[in-house]
């Protein structure tokens, strides 16, 4: 008789599919705490001149630009903004040594005085001592950028990881896969932090008869994604662009 020693076998595609949800319940909102972290503190904060002239004083100010405005070319809600470079653009942005991007539209570049208006010659002189002691925008490096870029990374990794369980896994319970495909565009990642609550933290003992389709998830992008919007504009105004950048 030949005795044959048990192999430990690997763990079964059960055991995976136990796994997985338990460790994306505690992953995902884990990560959305650190993106959000991240991405507010180096979220782009209106100030004001006599505020840059402060930085300038202390020497806080590592990257400036001028630009006319900010451009967000992602296509989902982890994209970063960024300032529209222009020579002569209407605003000048500027990041500081704690990692913070500022920016404000009160010192126009000196070309664009008319007659009879203000001289603005002066915004020469600042130009110049922005140049002196800070590097270019488009350099990066510094610890605004840094940051900027890990907030980025953050978002890339949750949605990658929402997106292949969504893809890949088990069937939703509480909505189609479109449902919840539209749903986690929603702004802020609140559409991923909905899905994970709903279906990993709190799913229904059952699937729901009447589950949620492709439309209604559309629907609810972009009702949801107006009502953001306004709360978070408002709140803005109320509660002011230190609290709420943007």
């Amino acid at each position: 008789m030949i005795d044959v020693t048990p192999s430990r076998s690997r763990p079964s595609g059960r055991r995976w599919r136990e796994i997985v949800p338990v460790a994306l319940r505690w992953a995902l909102p884990v990560l959305w705490v650190l993106w959000a972290g991240l991405a507010w503190w180096a979220e782009p904060r209106e100030s004001t001149e006599s505020q840059l002239d402060r930085d300038l004083a202390a020497g806080q100010v590592v990257t400036f630009q001028r630009a006319q405005g900010w451009a967000d070319d992602g296509a989902y809600w982890g994209s970063r903004p960024r300032p529209q470079y222009a020579e002569n653009g209407g605003m000048l942005a500027w990041t500081v040594a704690n990692g913070q991007i500022r920016y404000t539209f009160d010192v126009p570049p000196a070309s664009a005085s008319y007659p009879g208006e203000p001289d603005l010659s002066a915004n020469t002189g600042l130009d110049a001592r922005l140049a002196a002691v800070a590097g270019p925008w488009h350099v990066g490096g510094d610890l605004a950028h840094r940051i900027a870029g890990t907030a980025g990374l953050l978002a890339g990794v949750l949605t990658v990881l929402w997106l292949a369980r969504l893809i890949s896994g088990a069937p939703p319970l509480a909505g189609t896969r479109w449902f919840w495909f539209w749903v986690g565009l929603l702004p802020l990642g609140v559409g991923v932090l909905a899905w994970t609550y709903r279906e990993l933290w709190r799913p229904p003992s059952t699937p729901v008869l009447d589950r949620g389709s492709g439309w209604r998830g559309f629907g609810w992008l972009v009702l949801a994604g107006v009502g953001i919007s306004l709360l978070v504009s408002t709140a803005r105004v109320v509660i002011g662009t230190t609290v709420v950048p943007g």
